[in-house]
């Protein structure tokens, strides 16, 4: 090998792999993955659509087999393998794909539930209207065209696009270090916003023109138009942020109705499911869920689609509300999804860029208009060339026998027409290739009707070059025409999308998730924790067993649905799940395995009763009141409350139930104070409940003044002993005080209850 062969370059290596990977990098984007904003199409896509055109696949011609289009496309303008052209072909002819397909398919196509098509030597193909429009004037030069990758052939480089084809149906791609994902969007819509920018920022003059906001635009595309339906429940404000910076998402939601059974019962009918949904696997998930116990409100899905979708949903109970069982199914499955906005999008055929809607908008009226442009130049030779072989034949016509006498005479006739009659070389030319049948008087009249009426057509095109206002009238007529053959009052334009408001939030409930069953929860001396599937009488719970050395401390009678909240030495609460709790005939697990006590000592466990409010104090007298939705801990570490004071520990927790405060120390003083004085707060250490000295906490009770304080007399009897005003107003005084001796017969453990 000569030197001449190759040659050496002198650089670093991690400069030479950044251009290669760079012109990789850009290879893939503009060739392969990214749309063009003028005509919304890949390479391939744009590639099929001209095989097409040129094997005469028009919308009203007979079909070929779709193994002969992808056979002319990769042998003369995609060199790549069969099968990926094929399946790109496939998606333009899936309705359930493409909202406005631009291939018209014979044969098995695939389906919804993601069966794939038939072999391509068994499927046919043709091109639509739609694609037609896209096409409309190529062979006009509407376009550049550029060689084929072989150079024997010549491709467009963009489509005339007379359709919108970006936005009506969506494009998505992964490119290097970027991508696209443009939901689909109805044409009549699109063709209302183009006419609104025309008619207000480039139809009138530049000093009267206004620019056009985003909500303007919103409000004629309101957003995407999936082919396959559903209902879109995103907020105006956050669809409009979306379309003004060119990114975002869109919540869509499969279409339900309720339909009724019968005595009572009913179930859920889904008629549309979200776009790119496959409806087989939605059903397999849909049954995972029911088979894992995670869907309680559901008992049954049933498959009932043939041509349209029909997907049954069973509630378990006719008491169900639907609207709960559905916002269930749309947390858990693909009956909801998000589907996202990002217009990345090759600006001009070789930048890519994340644009907004109305430059979107504005870059396809400008192909528009150079498109208008070149085909009317374009137009505008072909009539002069009419026009000045016109002015030849009507020479003739008028020197009829003179110019026979020059072909039948002169042996170089076309030269001596051309000196005697001042004819030019394409006047002569086409004298001498006039048939002898076009030699009849009546043709005369119609040459000259032909030129009256292509000189008339010269002028209007010369004033339309001239005139820009002119020019954005016919775009503003055409765009009227793609409305009226593509938009909403045709059936495939019709609104398919149903655009909703965000919805309300709803609630799903905690028994929404779990199966609702009774429970018996034993929490014993040392911490073993356990629960029992039933709610068990006095007399099972009194024989319960423990370990050797343990005993019960804790019963609680609840539900699987119900939080256990676990108040501790430290002023902290932690929130167990009664469902998680270990069951069976053992002694359970130690309850410090659930959550991080530390140190801490569990002082007392109950059941979270939502709206309720607690008072806490610890064993210096201080406390507060709190809310017991604000005291559920979302993880183990437990949620701090009360800050005890250094020395004091966390005491007691106790519901409010009345309008006054009975607090007693192991000093054995009684205080009553309103329970006004004690303030709600959510964190901290409180105010003085009862003033001590060498003293602390033992008790509280809430209770309402007007009944009386109520305490638990000792003995086996259980009596009930009550005091009530006048007499109890000697422990009445405000909050902070250090209160007189109890009444006799109080307790001498100085508790309220046992």
């Amino acid at each position: 090998m000569t030197d001449a062969a190759y040659e050496i370059l002198d650089k670093r290596l991690a400069e030479a792999l950044g251009e290669r990977y760079l012109s990789y990098a850009l290879s893939t984007i503009v060739s392969r993955s990214l749309p063009d904003v003028r005509d919304g199409l890949k390479p391939v896509h744009r590639r099929i659509l001209f095989a097409m055109s040129q094997l005469k696949l028009d919308p009203n011609t007979m079909p070929k087999k779709s193994a002969r289009v992808v056979g002319d496309v990769i042998g003369k303008f995609h060199p790549h393998g069969d099968q990926s052209v094929y399946d790109a072909l496939v998606r333009l002819a899936q309705d359930f794909a493409s909202r406005y397909p631009l291939v018209e398919g014979q044969g098995n196509f695939g389906n919804i539930d993601g069966d794939n098509a038939a072999a391509m030597r068994y499927t046919e193909a043709k091109l639509t209207e739609v694609a037609k429009a896209l096409m409309q004037g190529l062979d006009e030069d509407a376009t550049d065209f550029r060689p084929t990758y072989d150079g024997d052939g010549q491709e467009p480089v963009v489509l005339p696009a007379a359709f919108p084809n970006l936005l009506a149906n969506g494009s998505a791609g992964i490119a290097v270090g970027m991508a696209t994902s443009i939901p689909p969007h109805n044409v009549g819509e699109i063709c209302g916003a183009l006419n609104l920018i025309i008619e207000r920022e480039l139809l009138p003059a530049p000093e009267k023109r206004r620019p056009v906001t985003v909500d303007e635009l919103v409000s004629w595309v309101r957003g995407p138009d999936f082919p396959t339906g559903g209902v879109l429940v995103e907020s105006r404000a956050n669809i409009i942020e979306a379309y003004r910076t060119g990114r975002g998402a869109f919540r869509l939601r499969s279409r339900w109705t309720k339909e009724a059974m019968g005595q009572g019962t009913w179930q859920v009918v889904v008629t549309e499911i979200p776009y790119q949904v496959q409806k087989s696997r939605l059903v397999e998930k849909i049954a995972e869920l029911l088979a894992e116990r995670k869907l309680p409100l559901l008992e049954d899905v049933r498959d009932e689609s043939a041509e349209d979708i029909r997907l049954v949903l069973i509630p378990k109970s006719r008491n169900v509300d639907p609207a709960v069982l559905m916002e269930q199914l749309f947390r858990n499955t693909d009956l909801e999804i998000r589907f996202s906005l990002n217009m990345n999008v090759l600006d001009g055929g070789t930048i890519p860029r994340v644009m907004t809607l109305h430059e979107v908008l504005n870059a396809f009226l400008a192909h528009r208009q150079d498109v208008l442009i070149r085909r009317s130049r374009f137009r505008l030779a072909e009539i002069e060339h009419r026009l000045e072989v016109l002015g030849g034949y009507l020479i003739a016509y008028l020197n009829l026998d003179e110019v026979i006498r020059i072909i039948r005479e002169e042996d170089e006739p076309k030269k001596e027409l051309m000196r005697t009659f001042q004819l030019t070389d394409v006047q002569a030319e086409a004298i001498l290739n006039m048939r002898l049948r076009s030699l009849r008087r009546l043709e005369e009249f119609e040459i000259k009707k032909e030129h009256d009426a292509l000189s008339a057509e010269k002028s209007k095109l010369t004033e339309l070059l001239e005139d820009e206002g002119k020019r954005w009238k016919s775009i503003r007529s055409e765009v009227q025409q793609m409305d009226k053959k593509f938009g909403r009052s045709t059936a495939l334009g019709e609104r398919r999308t149903e655009v909703g408001d965000a919805p309300a939030e709803i609630v799903v409930p905690v028994e929404a998730m779990i199966e609702r069953e009774p429970l018996t929860v034993f929490l014993s001396e040392k911490g073993w924790i356990r629960a029992v599937s039933r709610h068990l009488t006095p007399a099972e719970v009194a024989d319960a067993k423990y370990k050797d050395g343990d005993q019960e401390r804790f019963v609680l009678r609840v539900q699987t649905t119900d939080k256990l909240l676990v108040f501790a030495s430290n002023g902290k609460f932690y929130t167990l799940g009664a469902d998680k709790l270990p069951r069976g005939r053992g002694f359970g697990e130690p309850v410090r395995l659930m959550a991080d006590f530390g140190d801490a000592e569990i002082v007392t466990l109950f059941a979270h009763v939502p709206g309720q409010k607690l008072i806490v104090a610890s064993s210096d007298g201080r406390g507060f009141q709190v809310e017991a939705d604000e005291v559920v801990a979302q993880t183990r570490a437990g949620k701090q409350v009360l800050n005890p004071s250094d020395g004091g520990v966390a005491a007691l927790v106790i519901p409010v139930e009345g309008d006054a405060v009975a607090v007693i120390g192991n000093n054995r003083k009684l205080l009553v104070f309103k329970l006004e004085e004690l303030p709600v707060m959510t964190r901290g250490k409180g105010v003085a409940l009862q003033k001590y000295k060498d003293a602390s906490l033992s008790d509280v009770k809430t209770f309402n003044l007007a009944d009386g304080l109520s305490w638990k007399m000792g003995g086996a009897e259980g009596r009930v002993r009550s005091v009530t005003m006048p007499e109890l107003s000697g422990w009445v005084a405000f909050r902070g005080t250090q209160g007189k001796l109890p009444p006799t017969g109080f307790p001498r453990n100085n508790k309220f209850t046992d």
